[in-house]
C-alpha cells in the first residue's frame, strides 16, 4: 500500500509541477538559453530544392539582411546585438546605412526590423578562393529576445563536426538556380560531408580549403542557393539545443549531384568571432 501511495503521490507532484510551469517560465527559457526551439522539427510536404516551408519560431536566430529594404543575404543572431554572415554579401555594399536586419519567417512582413550600425569583414577574406568568408554585423540597438527571436549557440573551437551527421540549412534563397528569392523561410535537411570526399576530382577538386565545410546530399536535390548566402547551417546537440556550425558561402550552382554546398566552418573562426563581437 505504501508503494502504491508513493507512486500516486509522485504522479500528483509531477502533475502540479507541470501546472506550475507558466508561459512566463517558458518565455524565460527561450530568452535566456541559446539555441532553444519550441519543439521538434515538423517537415511539411511542400517541396522546394529538397526543402520545406518553416513555421514562425522554428529557426528564431535566422535573420534577413536587407539592402535598401530588399532581402540580399541571410544571417544568424548570436547575441542581442550581433549577427554573423558571409563577407561576400558586403563586398560591393559595405555602407551600414544601406542595411537593415529583419526577424521572423517573412521578409516582407517581418515581426521586427532593426537598422545596422557596423559591418566587420574578415581582413583576410579572399574573393577568388572564398577563404575567410565571414562577417560580423552589429545592430543599431540591442533587441529583446522572445520565443520567436533569440540567439543560436556557438560551438567551441575544439568541437568536432562529424561527417555523416545531420544538419539543417535555412534561408530565403531561390528554389531553382538562377531564380528569384522567396519571401517565406525555407529549411532543408543535409548531411555533413567529409572534406576529402568533397575535394575529390569529381566534386570540388581541392577547392575546399581549411576553414570550410561541405554539407548536402550525395545525389543532389537539397541545397542552399542564391539569396541563402550568409545564413546558418545548424546542428542539434544531446540537450536539444542548436549550434551554428556553418555559414552559407559558395558552391557550384544549386543542388547538383557531387556539388554540395560549401560553408564557412564556424569552429575555425571561433577566436575571430570572440575578438570582433565579445561573444
Amino acid at each position: 500500500i505504501i508503494f502504491i501511495l508513493y507512486f500516486v503521490d509522485l504522479s500528483l507532484i509531477l502533475f502540479f509541477l507541470t501546472l506550475a510551469i507558466t508561459d512566463h517560465d517558458t518565455e524565460n527559457f527561450f530568452t535566456q538559453e541559446c539555441g532553444a526551439r519550441p519543439d521538434l522539427i515538423t517537415l511539411s510536404e511542400e517541396r522546394i530544392i529538397g526543402g520545406t516551408l518553416a513555421e514562425e519560431g522554428d529557426w528564431p536566430w535566422q535573420v534577413s539582411l536587407q539592402l535598401n529594404n530588399v532581402h540580399h543575404c541571410g544571417g544568424t543572431l548570436i547575441s542581442n546585438t550581433w549577427i554573423l554572415s558571409a563577407a561576400h554579401c558586403f563586398r560591393s555594399y559595405s555602407n551600414p546605412q544601406q542595411w537593415t536586419a529583419t526577424f521572423g519567417i517573412s521578409t516582407t512582413s517581418p515581426i521586427l526590423k532593426v537598422r545596422v550600425r557596423t559591418i566587420l569583414l574578415h581582413s583576410n577574406y579572399k574573393t577568388a578562393t572564398h577563404e575567410n568568408d565571414i562577417a560580423a554585423v552589429q545592430l543599431e540597438r540591442a533587441i529583446t529576445f522572445t520565443r520567436n527571436i533569440h540567439r543560436v549557440c556557438l560551438p567551441e573551437a575544439t568541437q568536432n563536426i562529424i561527417p555523416g551527421s545531420t544538419a539543417y540549412v535555412t534561408g530565403w534563397g531561390s528554389i531553382t538556380y538562377g531564380g528569384s528569392t522567396v519571401t517565406d523561410l525555407r529549411q532543408g535537411q543535409v548531411t555533413i560531408i567529409n572534406s576529402n570526399v568533397c575535394n575529390a576530382s569529381t566534386n570540388y577538386n581541392g577547392a575546399v580549403l581549411s576553414g570550410m565545410l561541405c554539407a548536402g546530399v550525395p545525389a543532389g536535390g537539397v541545397d542552399a542557393c542564391q539569396g541563402d548566402s550568409g545564413g546558418p547551417l545548424v546542428q542539434e546537440d544531446s540537450r536539444r539545443l542548436w549550434f551554428l556550425v556553418g555559414i552559407v558561402s559558395w558552391g557550384y550552382q544549386c543542388g547538383l549531384p557531387d556539388k554540395p554546398g560549401v560553408y564557412t566552418q564556424v569552429t575555425a573562426y571561433r577566436d575571430w568571432i570572440k575578438e570582433q563581437t565579445g561573444v
